[in-house]
C-alpha cells in the first residue's frame, strides 16, 4: 500500500513538473528533431531582409504584436480575403494599410518549406522573425531562446482588431486594460513601448491629437512633423510616413525611453506612459539604466508570444500563411 501511494505520488510530481515550465505548452526547441535547420533558415532570411531594409526587422516586431493581441499567436493576421471570409484581420483598419511584411512571411515559409514540408507553422515562423529582428536591430544586445510548437489558426476577421488593438489616441488606463486582457501588465506595456524606436508611422496616426490640437509634445518635433505631415492627413488619402524616432531610427535601442522623457515622441499612447508614478519610474529607469531594458524586452517578448496559442491538436500546420488548408 505504501509503495502504491509513493508511485502515484511520484506520477503526480512528474506530471506537474512537466506543465511547470515557464514556455508551457510551447517549448524551446521544438523542432530539434522534426526540422532541425527551421530556426536557421528564418535566421538566414531575416538577415538578409534587414541588411536589405532595416524595416523589415520593425515589421516583423510590430506583426507578432499585432497578431497575438487577436485571437491569440496563431497567424491568424496573415489570411487573405476569400468568398467565405471576405474581411479578414489584415483589412481592419489597426492593420491596413500599416501593418506589413506579408511578402517577406511569404519568402520565409517557402524557404522552410523547402527544407521540411509542412512541419513548421505560420505562427512559429512569426515569432522565430520577430525574435531574429530583435536580435539583428540590437546588435545583439536583445538575444533570447524563443519557445515553439504554436498552431495556425483558421478563423480571421476584421471585426476582432478593433476590440483588442487600442488605438495610438489611447490614454494609460485603457493600454493598461489591453494587456491585462491578454495576460500582460503594466510593466509588459512599458517595456514593449520601447519597440517605438524603430519602425515608421503614418501621419494620420497623430495628426489630430499631437498637431493639431494642444499637446505636450516638443515644439521642435512639433515643428519638423508639421513640416512632413499635412494637416489633414488621413488613411488611404494624402498620409506620408515619418520615422519613430529620429535619433537612432533603426537601432533597437532604450533612446525610445529618452525621447519620452523628453516630450519627443509621436503618439499619445507614448506619452500616457509619463502621467503615472508607476510607468514614470519605469520609463526612467530603461532611459538610464544601460542593460535594464534589453533583457526586460526579451522576456516581455517571449510573454507575449505566448498569448492564447494554439498546440497540439489545435489549429493546423498551414502550407500557404495566407490560406487555410482545406483537406
Amino acid at each position: 500500500m505504501a509503495a502504491s501511494a509513493l508511485v502515484a505520488c511520484a506520477l503526480l510530481l512528474l506530471a506537474v513538473g512537466c506543465h511547470a515550465s515557464p514556455y508551457w505548452p510551447l517549448e524551446i526547441g521544438f523542432y530539434h528533431d522534426k526540422c532541425p535547420q527551421a530556426e536557421a533558415v528564418v535566421k538566414g532570411v531575416m538577415e538578409h531582409a534587414i541588411s536589405q531594409n532595416p524595416g523589415n526587422g520593425a515589421a516583423m516586431i510590430r506583426m507578432l504584436f499585432h497578431d497575438c493581441f487577436v485571437e491569440g499567436c496563431d497567424a491568424s493576421i496573415f489570411l487573405d480575403p476569400t468568398p467565405f471570409s471576405p474581411t479578414p484581420e489584415k483589412l481592419s483598419p489597426p492593420n491596413d494599410p500599416s501593418v506589413r511584411g506579408f511578402e517577406l512571411i511569404d519568402a520565409i515559409k517557402d524557404a522552410v518549406e523547402a527544407a521540411c514540408p509542412g512541419v513548421v507553422s505560420c505562427a512559429d515562423i512569426l515569432a522565430f522573425a520577430a525574435r531574429d529582428a530583435s536580435c539583428i536591430l540590437s546588435k545583439g544586445k536583445v538575444s533570447f531562446e524563443m519557445p515553439s510548437g504554436r498552431r495556425d489558426g483558421t478563423f480571421s476577421n476584421a471585426s476582432e482588431p478593433l476590440k483588442f488593438l487600442v488605438p495610438p489616441t489611447s490614454n494609460l488606463k485603457d493600454l493598461v486594460d489591453s494587456f491585462v486582457v491578454k495576460g500582460l501588465d503594466a510593466e509588459d506595456l512599458v517595456i514593449l513601448s520601447g519597440a517605438h524606436t524603430i519602425g515608421r508611422s503614418h501621419c494620420s496616426s497623430f495628426v489630430s491629437d499631437r498637431l493639431n490640437t494642444p499637446s505636450d509634445i516638443n515644439g521642435g518635433l512639433a515643428w519638423f512633423l508639421r513640416s512632413q505631415c499635412p494637416a489633414d492627413a488621413t488613411p488611404g488619402g494624402n498620409d506620408p510616413v515619418v520615422m519613430q524616432d529620429v535619433v537612432t531610427p533603426n537601432d533597437l535601442d532604450r533612446q525610445y525611453y529618452k525621447n519620452v522623457l523628453e516630450h519627443k515622441v509621436l503618439f499619445t499612447s507614448d506619452a500616457a506612459l509619463l502621467t503615472s508614478e508607476e510607468t514614470a519610474r519605469m520609463v526612467a529607469d530603461n532611459a538610464n539604466i544601460p542593460g535594464w531594458w534589453e533583457g526586460r524586452f526579451a522576456k516581455s517578448m517571449v510573454k507575449m508570444a505566448g498569448v492564447e496559442v494554439k498546440t497540439g491538436g489545435q489549429g493546423q500546420i498551414r502550407k500557404n500563411c495566407r490560406a487555410i488548408n482545406y483537406y
